[in-house]
């Protein structure tokens, strides 16, 4: 992903003596063969799946290493957990996971987080369901790249009857990654009391019903209205 604008420039720094811990959002993916687990980027790293350990690949000129400081090629992370839960509540990263990583290799330090050559996934959280309720599984999203598919964080009412992989499989999948619901996660967001209850059908057909007739009557005056027209334009 391009650095983002807030980000002061940074410096290449000497190694550390060991990893260091990040915080990112990524896409959870599943490959086309449903045998691997990995991850997609969420703006210049959304052409390439990458799994849990992985080098970072220049998408723009591959004959230099990553990171270049006069190239935005890398990983990035940010240094805190709360900076990358802020920005999964952007509409269009709704559907990521929050990834802790391990930054090794080169890096440049930046006033919110790294660019950096090579990442170790640690744990993944899910984070919360569209719908608002703590996911609990991964299900088909629909879009992908060639070879994998996009998962979605769901909970069980809007998994329904569709095939969903279990955050232990997933973690299988990507080489035995912790896989966890977000930890932030509790009860302020609740239903309202009898709302979302189950229906039975002495109670739901006559609702339904209404809302035939309510609909049919509508037809029948886009029906009308409609020949009127058709009458006046002959």
């Amino acid at each position: 992903m391009s650095r983002p604008s807030s980000w002061s420039i940074g410096r290449h720094r000497p190694r550390p003596e060991g990893p260091l811990t990040g915080y990112k959002i990524a896409y959870p993916m599943i490959s086309a063969d449903s045998r691997r687990g990995g991850f997609n980027g969420v703006a210049l790293g959304r052409s390439q799946v990458y799994g849990a350990v992985a080098d970072a690949v220049c998408i723009q000129s591959p004959r230099h290493r990553c990171p270049s400081s006069w190239c935005d090629c890398g990983f990035y992370c940010f240094h805190a957990l709360s900076d990358a839960r802020d920005l999964a509540c952007d509409p269009q990263y709704q559907h990521c996971v929050l990834l802790e990583i391990a930054a090794s290799g080169r890096f440049v330090r930046y006033e919110l987080g790294l660019r950096y050559a090579r990442q170790t996934v640690r744990s993944v959280r899910l984070g919360r369901c569209g719908c608002g309720r703590p996911a609990t599984a991964l299900a088909d999203g629909g879009p992908g790249v060639v070879g994998w598919r996009r998962l979605h964080p769901v909970c069980g009412l809007c998994a329904g009857p569709r095939p969903v992989v279990t955050p232990e499989a997933f973690g299988v999948l990507c080489g035995n990654v912790p896989v966890r619901a977000e930890e932030a996660l509790d009860d302020t967001l609740a239903p309202l009391a009898g709302v979302g209850a189950e229906v039975d059908d002495a109670t739901i057909v006559p609702l339904l019903s209404a809302e035939v007739a309510l609909l049919q009557a509508r037809l029948d005056q886009v029906q009308s209205r409609l020949e009127q027209l058709t009458h006046r334009s002959d």
